[in-house]
């Protein structure tokens, strides 16, 4: 009996020791376990994450940056702007006066209440006060003619022909029409008109062609000009790429009637479709069809000027000598592109794309078709009339419609075949919007997968599922070691026992929480993404609408510009006793 105790007491502490060494095992692989589970899930959980913010923080990151460029842009401008008329005012504000004068000495000769000694000596301040500037010797001039100064006339016209030619010649043009000296009127022209080259027209060429177009120069005049402008026509119609240059020429310009899309439209197309800048560009091209309708409309529709001669030339006349001086060129391009950034809200780019087009209108020389592009689609900056408009449409009507054409097939050439549509993790296509059911079918699948796979990612590990078996087997141990007198070892071992029951049971629980949490993120997420997914289509459906109707405008204005012909345009210049005739 005694040797079976020390055998059955040897067995026991063999088997004491082998469960010691099995629950160090065991607890070390629980350990690896659950760092494994860990380091697996930080990954996935790190993969998601990244997967489903970056392009969203790469695209506030990118809008933030734009948005503080516009707003440095912005102020820039401002402050820029300020700075620029300072220096006009400093440098040229003195003109100002003199050109102030110019009309008022005519009106005041007219009524007959200012001395003729009053003018002359004002004149002659003005010449003092303006050392370079070739309106004052003209002023000089005039003064001089009213009091019948032949000599300090001729002297005062020579000096303002040497300061500048061309506009001494287009101004006393007009002085000696409104005085109804035809004849000095024609000379002058011919004079003004010998010293141009269609190539490179002086700017200020717009103002014959103000006044022809508006009949003021008289018969003869008007003979003169016309036979002019045909032959500078030919000339450059002969030159090579004289179409593909008019083309390019007028589709800028029209281009620049193009106006941005209020922010608050198809506001699902701008967040969740990659698409949506060419469907914003070609939409803008769009809308454009309506606005340059409406722009030439605008000008046809306008009633010819019921105002007398003299006023009428004095609106000329006025043009003639406000219109800054090519000195004053620099600041004036540095204005204007400012005041076009401030237009735009601090958008650089568009800005001096706008600017790039317009800076024909501050050039000191352009051709004559250039010309006639200017005062049709810029005339803020080419100060043309509307009569001058008028006519600059008629006479290019066939460019302008070349080149319209070109705009909106360039437009159409744009449209995209498939719209994106980029919902959180969801990518994909549809051509009109159409396909809602197949779409949200796709959607579902994938959610479905999602789902699946980020459940698959929460179950129990190896050692919590053994916990369950092995821990009612050790359990089971210690009671037989207890029951055999090894109380202390069989204790622990059911207490050990018990707890990887008790531990099989908290991770299956918080398994489960973990998978309904699962479950509840991805219905939302399916609810909301069907919700995100049919507002965005309807969008589309709307904007392939809207975008037909809109395109479909470019009729309107093809028609439009058929219906304007040159001839058509001379019959309503000879409606009132005006004779013009010009070849194409």
């Amino acid at each position: 009996m005694a040797d079976e105790r020390i055998i059955q007491y040897a067995d026991l502490r063999t088997i004491e020791r082998n469960l010691q060494s099995i629950g160090g095992d065991l607890q070390s692989i629980d350990g690896n376990l659950k760092t494994l589970d860990n380091n697996v899930g930080t990954v996935n959980s790190n993969v998601k994450v990244v997967y489903d913010e970056l392009g969203a923080l790469a695209q506030q990151f990118h809008d933030f940056v734009l948005a503080q460029n516009a707003a440095n842009n912005l102020h820039e401008a401002k402050a820029d702007l300020i700075t620029v008329r300072q220096e006009l005012e400093k440098q040229f504000g003195h003109y100002d006066i003199v050109r102030r004068t110019t009309t008022g000495i005519l009106q005041a000769n007219d009524l007959g209440i200012v001395r003729q000694e009053t003018i002359s000596t004002a004149t002659e301040e003005l010449m003092l006060s303006a050392p370079r500037y070739w309106l004052a010797p003209c002023l000089v001039a005039l003064a001089a003619w009213i009091s019948d100064q032949k000599e300090l006339a001729d002297k005062a016209v020579r000096e303002a022909i040497r300061r500048n030619d061309e506009k001494t010649s287009l101004f006393f043009a007009l002085i000696c029409r409104r005085a109804d000296r035809k004849q000095a009127c024609l000379k002058w022209t011919q004079r003004y008109l010998a010293n141009q080259d269609e190539e490179n027209l002086d700017r200020n060429a717009i103002i014959i062609l103000d006044a022809f177009a508006s009949g003021l120069l008289g018969s003869d005049s008007e003979g003169v000009v016309s036979r002019q402008m045909g032959e500078w026509m030919d000339h450059l119609s002969e030159q090579p790429g004289f179409t593909e240059q008019q083309t390019k020429q007028w589709s800028d310009a029209i281009n620049l009637k193009r106006k941005p899309l209020q922010d608050d439209s198809y506001t699902y197309l701008r967040k969740y479709s990659k698409t949506w800048p060419i469907l914003q560009d070609i939409l803008e091209g769009a809308n454009l069809h309506a606005d340059i309708l409406a722009y030439f409309e605008g000008i046809f529709d306008q009633e010819a000027s019921t105002d007398t001669l003299k006023e009428q030339l004095d609106d000329i006349l006025n043009s003639l000598v406000t219109d800054f001086d090519d000195e004053e060129l620099p600041l004036r391009r540095r204005e204007r592109e400012d005041e076009l950034i401030v237009q735009y809200r601090g958008d650089k780019s568009r800005a001096q794309h706008d600017m790039a087009i317009e800076q024909t209108a501050f050039e000191e020389q352009k051709d004559f078709t250039q010309l006639l592009t200017d005062a049709a689609m810029k005339p803020e900056s080419s100060h043309a009339s509307v009569s001058t408009q008028k006519f600059a449409i008629a006479l290019s009507k066939e460019w302008i419609t070349d080149a319209y054409n070109d705009v909106v097939a360039q437009n159409r050439m744009k449209i995209p075949n498939e719209i994106e549509i980029n919902v959180d993790s969801f990518n994909d296509k549809t051509t009109d919007g159409q396909d809602e059911n197949e779409i949200v079918g796709r959607f579902n699948r994938q959610i479905d997968t999602e789902k699946a796979n980020a459940l698959a990612q929460v179950i129990l590990s190896s050692f919590d599922k053994f916990c369950l078996v092995g821990g009612a087997a050790i359990a089971a141990i210690g009671l037989v070691m207890t029951i055999a007198g090894s109380v202390l070892l069989g204790i622990i071992a059911v207490i050990a026992g018990v707890a990887m029951i008790l531990n099989y049971f908290s991770k299956k629980k918080k398994v489960e929480t973990t998978r309904q949490n699962i479950e509840s993120q991805f219905e939302n997420k399916r609810t909301n993404g069907i919700q995100v997914i049919r507002a965005l289509l309807a969008e589309i459906v709307d904007f392939r609408g809207e975008f037909a109707q809109k395109d479909g405008e470019s009729e309107k204005v093809t028609a439009f510009l058929e219906q304007i012909t040159p001839d058509q345009y001379v019959r309503k210049l000879a409606d009132s006793n005006r004779r013009i005739k010009v070849n194409r």
